[in-house]
């Protein structure tokens, strides 16, 4: 079985926390990240401890899990040193070797570039860093003396394996393909590329699995319907802040229907993932059953069937890792 995990938003939809209990449920053998590189940061609830994390997949969790770090992903060789001491992963924690490196001079001309003012980027390297590879003057991460002992073939170990569960980075609407174009990512980040990153080919993927908040969010510049002041979100308990920014999340309180059936159709996602249904829906936190969930909270994931034509198959009802309805057994 070979799955990919992607956002459907902006970013932010609680993807870390999908994978994590994805990772514990299924026991993958890899669990591995796609994307762009630190510049998105997934948080994860895990035995009463938090873990921010920008380098390393949310699988860690499961502690008989390699998790690998795919080649079109940039990497900042001290954010994945950091943490590897975090979450106590040498051993089993693993970057391909045609990785490009993230300098001190990539995150130098990201933070004095124009254009970071302008779409507000995270000031992490990663933009210049995808120009320094197409360019052809990129470092690899193999070339990093600190980084050798953690560099294999990532693309080779994750087609030789069974059982894999691909991590997306970001979010649908912030890819550059995509996106709102010119506030966006630097890369695609849509599944076909998460599994390019990785080094699968479309044909190996058994499930895109896409991730969707209860509500919408989004960190940075750029076109974003229907949103609310500050005060108000912090009323209705949807007020968030960036993980690798700390900037205040702009928030909407409704879903973009017609933004998220775009990004099922691109993605080709098979099943629907929705995070914070008890922040939307008071008083359905921990619930661990669909029945159990309020008529009102059970009618709103009917709709997102019914709308995106594509199952809820997995709901968030708070913050830990377990805190999840997982219904593939009664709807695939």
């Amino acid at each position: 079985m070979k799955n990919i995990l992607v956002g459907g938003q902006y970013g932010d939809e609680g993807k870390g926390k999908i994978i994590s209990h994805l990772a514990l449920s299924d026991n993958p053998e890899i669990v591995a990240r796609g994307g762009v590189g630190p510049n998105a940061g997934h948080k994860v609830l895990y035995e009463g401890n938090w873990y921010s994390l920008r380098m390393l997949p949310c699988g860690f969790v499961n502690k008989n899990s390699k998790i690998m770090i795919g080649a079109g992903v940039c990497v900042d060789p001290e954010v994945f040193l950091k943490e590897l001491e975090l979450t106590g992963t040498a051993g089993r924690a693993f970057v391909d070797k045609r990785c490009t490196a993230i300098l001190q001079k990539h995150k130098d001309e990201d933070a004095s570039a124009e254009l970071s003012k302008k779409i507000g980027t995270t000031k992490t390297g990663c933009g210049p860093a995808v120009v320094s590879r197409a360019r052809r003057d990129g470092v690899l991460i193999a070339d990093i003396p600190e980084m050798q002992k953690y560099t294999i073939d990532v693309a080779q170990a994750v087609n030789n394996a069974k059982n894999v569960l691909l991590e997306g980075s970001q979010g649908f609407m912030l890819s550059v393909l995509y996106g709102t174009y010119p506030f966006v990512t630097s890369k695609d980040v849509s599944a076909s590329s998460v599994a390019a990153d990785v080094g699968l080919g479309p044909t190996s993927i058994d499930h895109v699995i896409m991730v969707i908040k209860s509500y919408t969010t989004r960190v940075g510049n750029g076109p974003f319907p229907a949103e609310i002041p500050v005060e108000e979100a912090v009323k209705m308990n949807m007020q968030e802040y960036g993980t690798v920014t700390g900037r205040p999340r702009r928030t909407s309180p409704e879903l973009h229907w017609e933004d998220l059936r775009f990004a099922v159709q691109v993605n080709g996602a098979t099943q629907m993932a929705v995070t914070k249904l008890d922040v939307r829906f008071p008083g359905n936190n921990g619930v661990k059953k669909f029945a159990d969930l309020s008529g009102e909270a059970r009618r709103f994931v009917d709709q997102i069937e019914a709308k995106l034509g594509v199952p809820v198959t997995l709901i968030g009802t708070g913050p830990d890792a377990r805190d999840i309805i997982d219904r593939r057994a009664e709807v695939l």
